[in-house]
């Protein structure tokens, strides 16, 4: 199935600047205001899935961590592309954003620990920076104001144990389904009146990729999220998403892949998803 985007010049996409705005709408935010068909645009249930194995437990236990599954899920998404070689500050450019929408002082400690991190290198310093610094993102994510200072941030043995067992299957799962051609990707270009701000997590040869660490397997609000995505991003033009032809889900807390062909996806679905949905 080929999909089709009709491109946004630069001069039209008002919504690809730096500078924040209140009214911000994040993909996330607009899938809560969708009111989707029995089932979802694209039934979860639809997407073929593939059980991992590296004998550890699956799931891992959220119950026993000490900090919220948010953290811990941004922790995961930062260091798995920390450990595949990303520059510290592409990594976390989100944390770095969010902190600097708080204010100088959290700016200031955000710079110092992405400055301490190195490429290709997860240790426990790194997963504590990793959590201190996805303790930020809200400031970017839903504003300045939500930020909680007083949010446990710090991650006890057992947390940070478990994180990095998810970067480490997410860095087996990598070496089946990667390479990794494009992460931490925007969508300059790609944005709309109904939805302003937005990030991806991991794009390989064939598959765009969402990591999710839930307990549960992908829901319809997540399938919604990757094809949004992969609109967004042909909408954007960069070169990366034209070879996409899946869209995909890992879960390293479940150790499972999930995957679906967008031949698979009816024309009307994109179709409807990228002009009611996204706005185009």
């Amino acid at each position: 199935m080929m999909v089709v985007v009709p491109m946004m010049s630069e001069a039209d996409d008002r919504f690809a600047r730096d500078e924040r705005k209140t009214n911000v709408t994040t993909v996330v935010r607009r899938i809560q205001e969708v009111t989707q068909p029995r089932g979802g645009y694209i039934n979860a249930r639809s997407m073929e899935v593939r059980r991992l194995d590296d004998g550890g437990p699956s799931p891992i236990d959220h119950k026993v961590e000490n900090i919220h599954a948010s953290l811990v899920g941004m922790a995961v998404d930062y260091l798995t592309r920390l450990a595949t070689g990303s520059d510290p500050r592409d990594a976390f450019a989100i944390s770095i954003r969010g902190a600097a929408y708080i204010g100088r002082a959290e700016l200031a400690t955000a710079e110092a620990e992405v400055g301490s991190l190195v490429a290709g290198k997860v240790d426990s310093y790194a997963i504590l920076s990793a959590c201190k610094l996805a303790g930020y993102d809200v400031g970017y994510r839903v504003g300045p104001m939500a930020y909680n200072p007083d949010a446990r941030t710090k991650p006890d043995k057992i947390t940070t144990d478990h994180i990095a067992a998810m970067v480490e299957r997410s860095l087996t799962f990598f070496q089946s389904y990667g390479p990794v051609t494009l992460d931490g990707f925007t969508f300059p270009g790609g944005y709309s009146d109904l939805v302003t701000a937005g990030d991806g997590d991991f794009l390989t040869a064939d598959t765009l990729w969402d990591f999710k660490v839930s307990v549960n397997g992908p829901t319809k609000d997540h399938t919604l999220q990757i094809l949004m995505y992969l609109l967004m991003g042909l909408r954007s033009g960069q070169p990366e998403f034209k070879s996409i032809t899946h869209l995909g889900v890992f879960n390293p807390r479940l150790n499972a892949v999930y995957r679906i062909a967008l031949a698979d996806v009816p024309a009307d679905v994109v179709a409807t998803v990228s002009r009611d949905v996204i706005g185009y």
